[in-house]
């Protein structure tokens, strides 16, 4: 009888074990299952935030042809800084504002000095040209990180620097016809708020990476948009150009879509999709911005040549090997 019993026992466990196997192999499934949803999901957050940014340039050309650039600047920062204010009321409590000086300058760097940089600079460069020189952006955060805040040097990311850099001159330098004309200076508007970002990103990396990042957002643009947009309508003749220039509103519709889309939404998805996977994922949409404003630059005919691709691919070398 013992030994009846002591095999009912082991069937029980064996039936038991087999219905926990059962149970962890459907788990595991379902966890897999779900994970490779949410990397797709992932996948095509970053191909919209790609598309976002990397239509600003096009955006911003189109505009320029229609308004003075710095009021298509003014208009750009007023805009995302009237859409955040609703979000500064609501946190204006969670604020350190002991370091609203550093705030200002986070939004000088990161949005107020680029909007002007980039409105002037695509009156006489293309989109194209303006979307991969953009690319410089990891590259020059490197090297600030290096020079200015003390991060740790390594040689890969150095050549990474370089081959960007070369990159960066080479489309300069051909763009040009081999010689150095005033137009040049155009090209390095964006070279500068490539920079100017740069700085911003560390800033905030090293001096604001106790502060939300929503906080950091929703300051930095209010407190830069709202006296735009204050300039805007005071010291310029925008109205008179909306109401009478044949595509103003046309224009108005560019620089809104610029904005609150380009800015205030892209902003949100990048820093959600930082959240939700990690800095070095979401930073992978360097890599493919230029694709989408070189696509934009030949939709809107302008000339692409074989120096645009090798340019490019310099670039984009040099930002991966900079993350190695």
């Amino acid at each position: 009888m013992d030994a009846d019993c002591q095999g009912i026992e082991d069937i029980d466990v064996l039936s038991c074990d087999f219905q926990t196997c059962n149970m962890i192999r459907t788990a595991t499934n379902k966890a897999m299952a779900s994970f490779a949803a949410s990397r797709w999901r992932f996948f095509m957050i970053l191909g919209f935030l790609s598309l976002i940014w990397g239509s600003s340039f096009i955006l911003i050309k189109k505009s320029v042809g229609i308004f003075q650039p710095e009021q298509v600047a003014l208009l750009r920062l007023g805009l995302s800084g009237l859409a955040f204010l609703p979000l500064l009321v609501y946190h204006r409590r969670a604020v350190d504002w002991r370091r609203w000086h550093i705030f200002v300058l986070v939004g000088l760097l990161g949005s107020g000095i680029p909007a002007f940089l980039f409105a002037f600079a695509q009156q006489h460069i293309s989109s194209s040209v303006a979307g991969i020189l953009n690319s410089l952006t990891p590259l020059f955060t490197l090297l600030i990180g290096i020079v200015v805040f003390r991060s740790p040097l390594l040689w890969m990311k150095i050549i990474g620097v370089v081959l960007g850099l070369s990159g960066a001159t080479l489309l300069i330098w051909l763009g040009q016809g081999l010689q150095l004309r005033g137009d040049t200076i155009y090209n390095l508007f964006i070279v500068l708020a490539a920079v100017c970002y740069a700085f911003n990103t560390n800033i905030v990396g090293n001096i604001l990476q106790d502060q939300r990042s929503v906080l950091i957002s929703t300051v930095s643009f209010a407190s830069v948009g709202i006296p735009a947009l204050g300039v805007l309508l005071l010291t310029t003749d925008f109205r008179h150009t909306l109401m009478t220039h044949p595509q103003g509103w046309i224009g108005l519709g560019y620089v809104c879509i610029l904005s609150l889309v380009g800015t205030v939404l892209a902003t949100i998805i990048f820093f959600q999709l930082i959240q939700q996977t990690n800095p070095v994922f979401a930073s992978t949409v360097a890599y493919i911005m230029p694709l989408v404003a070189l696509g934009w630059g030949v939709f809107d005919g302008e000339r692409i040549a074989l120096y645009h691709f090798v340019g490019m691919a310099l670039i984009l070398t040099g930002v991966y090997l900079s993350r190695k």
